[in-house]
């Protein structure tokens, strides 16, 4: 069982509204409490979301036979996440993917990164916004149940200039939808790239591997990587590649073909650019189940990963085993090593414009 004992229960919005929040203790981080809270929309579907990383920890969705089953990777203590996968639901920045050797120049001062991902910096670095405990509020008087978390950066905290306010407001709607509102501020100049890190299994997480998933992302070009998985540069159009999925096809039909990126990056581990023409950006379906997830963004991009590093040494909620390419991940972002490629759009973030940016995640079956 996810939590302990109930500590707190919240209603969102008018009393005869069936939504809920519930806040439960769930382990402590650095001497600071870690909490889990539980969302239930409109048709007693639910997700599950912690102030450690301002992680989704659960997402429990019916198939098309009304079978609901969580279709997302977490722990069901919170042992599971000091000792297992870093990045399983969470906000990850303060500059979500990797930025080439660990370096940045921001009018003309150069900063150094820590490295943690061979020569490159990877998701903030080893204590990146992922590894810290977020202030949270339960939120009142709204359409739908939603927590915001908040977490304080302090100046040069992994050598990112600026102190840095970050805010998510998780929504979950009677439409099956989680909505994340991101809110980012600084003081000081300084770069930015947030996403959510979710693992999806559209069958139920640990529930065998997500090659028969169709996908379909509508982007028309895609960032080529070097041997360290950095974009070269290039926005080579997906035309004639294994990486159109203009129109859909399963994860598995052509992951193994001997193309250069697919080999680079052992499948799918690549930043896709979206055509951004149409509300919706990206649909997974899973013919066995019937479920559908939907992805819409207002950024650029969205990393598509298909678990190519998962080997079956972490064990999740309910004892699930996630296995080698047993989940996907669509993160919605800026481009990878956006600081060191002047072509790509600008992750600057100043004093004077703060962040705002919106993601989906949309769930339905047919």
């Amino acid at each position: 069982m996810l939590g302990m004992a109930v500590i707190a229960i919240s209603s969102c919005g008018s009393n005869k509204k069936k939504e809920m929040v519930t806040t439960q203790e769930f382990g402590l981080s650095g001497g600071k409490e870690v909490f889990l809270y539980s969302l239930t929309n409109k048709a007693g579907n639910e997700i599950k979301l912690i102030n450690y990383g301002a992680a989704i920890v659960q997402i429990d969705v019916p198939d098309r036979n009304g079978v609901k089953e969580n279709v997302t990777f977490g722990y069901d203590s919170f042992g599971g996440y000091e000792k297992g996968d870093l990045y399983f639901g969470k906000v990850v920045g303060q500059y979500a993917n990797r930025i080439a050797k660990g370096k940045l120049t921001i009018d003309s001062v150069e900063y150094s990164l820590s490295l943690n991902n061979g020569p490159n910096t990877l998701h903030g670095g080893n204590t990146g916004w992922h590894s810290r405990v977020w202030d949270a509020q339960v939120l009142k008087n709204t359409d739908f149940p939603a927590v915001r978390f908040t977490y304080n950066k302090p100046d040069m905290e992994e050598g990112y200039p600026g102190n840095v306010v970050a805010e998510v407001v998780y929504t979950w709607t009677d439409d099956n939808e989680i909505i994340m509102d991101y809110k980012v501020t600084t003081d000081r100049k300084t770069v930015l790239n947030i996403t959510n890190h979710a693992y999806f299994n559209l069958h139920g997480a640990g529930n065998g591997d997500i090659l028969d998933h169709e996908m379909m992302i509508k982007a028309s070009a895609f960032t080529p990587v070097d041997s360290t998985l950095i974009p070269t540069g290039e926005l080579r159009p997906v035309e004639g590649t294994p990486f159109d999925f203009r129109t859909p096809h399963t994860i598995g039909e052509r992951i193994g073909e001997e193309y250069d990126q697919l080999i680079l990056g052992l499948g799918y581990d690549h930043n896709f650019v979206l055509d951004n023409a149409e509300e919706v950006d990206a649909v997974v379906y899973d013919p066995l189940t019937g479920r559908v997830l939907e992805v819409i963004t207002d950024q650029p991009g969205v990393q598509l990963y298909t678990g190519n590093f998962l080997d079956g040494s972490q064990t999740g909620i309910g004892g699930k085993v996630y296995n080698y390419r047993s989940g996907f991940c669509l993160e919605t972002q800026h481009f990878p090593d956006s600081p060191n490629k002047p072509v790509f759009p600008s992750v600057i973030l100043t004093p004077e414009e703060p962040f705002l940016s919106s993601t989906i995640y949309r769930f339905s079956v047919k």
